[in-house]
C-alpha cells in the first residue's frame, strides 16, 4: 500500500467555492459498499435509503470564530493569529492559554514580548494575544498565546472580534458564514466544519424521525490537520493528529437498542465514524461512554469497523487520511471508481460541495 494509492486528479474548477442554493438539494452519489454499484440522487433522497430503526450519528460540534486578523502592538504591522485549541484549565473568564498559528511566524516569536490587538466594529481593542511559548512537539510552528480582554468574557471578545475559518482552498467567499456551521451545531469547539452534516435540513431531520430514523450526536473536535494531505510514500509511517471526542451515554444507549433492533448505525461524516470507532471497547464488545478523550485513531484498508455500517460523506482531499478511510470502509477500488464518476459527471467536491452515502 502506497499514499499514492490515494491519489486523484481533481479539476480545480469542481471545487465548490460556495454552498449549495439548498442544503439538502446538493447532489448525492450513493454508493453500495459490498459491490460498488453507484446511482445518482439528490441529497434529501437520502430518506429512501434509511429504514426505520435506523439510527444517525452527527457530529454536534460547531466552529469557532477562530480567526482573528489584528495588529502588532507597537508597530502596527498586520498579524493573523489562528486558534487551534485552549490549552490546560481556564482560571478566569477574560484570561486563558491557547494553542495558535500565527503569521508572520518570524515576527511573532516566544520571548520577543510579541503582542497582537483586535479591535472590534467600533475600533476598540476588544482582545490581545501575547505570544509566550513554543508549543511542545510542535509540526508546523504552534505556539502558546496568552488571550485577554478588558470585556467580561473572552466568549464575548471572540465573537467581537473573530471570523469563521474557511478551508484553504475556498477563496474569497464573502457569502453567510453560518452556511459552513450544521443546523444542529452546538459547543463551539472546532477549527473546521464536520462538513458531511451541512446537508440536513430540520426539515429533513423530522423528515427522518418520522419515518422512524433515529438521531443522536457526538462531539469531535476539529483541527486544521483534517486537511492534511499524507506526505510520506508508506501511509502507515504517517503520524495522525490528535482530535478530542465525547460520546455520551445516550447515544451508548441508542447503539445498543439500534442493534437488538437490527437497524443500521449511520455515521454523518467521518469524525462521527473516527468517535463511534474510538469508543469501542473490545473487552466488553460495545461502544462505551467517553467524556473529551483524546483520539489518534488512524483507519486504513484492513482496518476493522465494529460500530459504523453506512457512512454520509463528503468527496476528499487526494492523498489524505480521509481517502484512506473511506477506502477502509468500502474499498480502495470501489472509492476511487465512485470519484472518477464524480469527477465525470461534473459532481462539486469537497467541503461546500455533494455528498456520497457509502451503505
Amino acid at each position: 500500500m502506497k499514499t499514492s494509492d490515494f491519489d486523484y486528479n481533481l479539476p480545480e474548477e469542481l471545487i465548490a467555492q460556495e454552498p449549495a442554493a439548498e442544503r439538502d438539494g446538493c447532489r448525492l452519489l450513493v454508493m453500495d459498499r459490498a459491490t460498488g454499484a453507484l446511482e445518482d440522487r439528490v441529497f434529501r433522497d437520502i430518506a429512501e435509503y434509511l429504514r426505520p430503526g435506523d439510527l444517525l450519528v452527527a457530529n454536534e460540534t460547531r466552529v469557532m470564530p477562530a480567526r482573528l486578523l489584528g495588529a502588532k502592538r507597537g508597530t502596527g504591522g498586520a498579524a493573523e493569529v489562528f486558534l487551534l485549541r485552549q490549552h490546560g484549565t481556564p482560571t478566569e473568564n477574560r484570561s486563558a492559554l491557547w494553542e495558535v498559528l500565527v503569521r508572520p511566524g518570524k515576527r511573532l516569536k516566544p520571548g520577543t514580548g510579541a503582542v497582537v490587538d483586535f479591535t472590534d466594529a467600533e475600533g476598540n481593542v476588544a482582545l490581545s494575544a501575547e505570544i509566550v511559548d513554543w508549543l511542545p512537539d510542535a509540526q508546523k510552528g504552534e505556539r502558546l498565546a496568552r488571550l485577554t480582554t478588558p470585556l467580561p468574557s473572552l466568549d464575548e471578545a471572540l465573537h467581537a472580534v473573530g471570523h469563521t475559518p474557511l478551508p484553504p482552498y475556498i477563496k474569497d467567499y464573502a457569502g453567510d458564514e453560518e452556511l459552513y456551521q450544521t443546523v444542529y451545531s452546538r459547543r463551539e469547539s472546532s477549527a473546521a466544519a464536520p462538513t458531511a452534516g451541512l446537508h440536513f435540513t430540520p426539515e429533513l431531520i423530522e423528515h427522518l424521525r418520522d419515518q422512524g430514523v433515529r438521531w443522536e450526536t457526538v462531539e469531535l473536535e476539529v483541527g486544521l490537520d483534517t486537511f492534511r494531505i499524507v506526505h510520506e510514500d508508506d501511509p502507515e509511517k504517517h503520524v495522525i493528529h490528535t482530535e478530542f471526542y465525547t460520546v455520551p451515554e445516550r447515544t451508548v444507549a441508542a447503539i445498543s437498542e439500534t442493534r437488538e433492533r437490527g437497524g443500521r448505525v449511520v455515521a454523518v461524516g467521518t469524525t462521527s465514524v473516527r468517535s463511534l470507532e474510538s469508543a469501542w471497547d473490545a473487552e466488553a464488545g460495545a461502544v462505551t461512554p467517553r467524556e473529551r478523550e483524546a483520539t489518534s485513531l488512524y483507519l486504513l484498508p484492513g482496518s476493522e469497523f465494529h460500530v459504523v455500517d453506512a457512512l454520509v460523506t463528503n468527496f476528499h482531499v487526494p492523498r489524505s487520511t480521509l481517502m484512506m478511510l473511506v477506502s477502509a470502509f468500502s474499498t480502495r477500488e470501489h472509492i476511487m471508481a465512485a470519484y472518477q464518476h464524480a469527477i465525470a459527471e461534473r459532481y462539486r467536491m469537497l467541503s461546500f460541495g455533494d455528498a456520497m452515502f457509502i451503505c
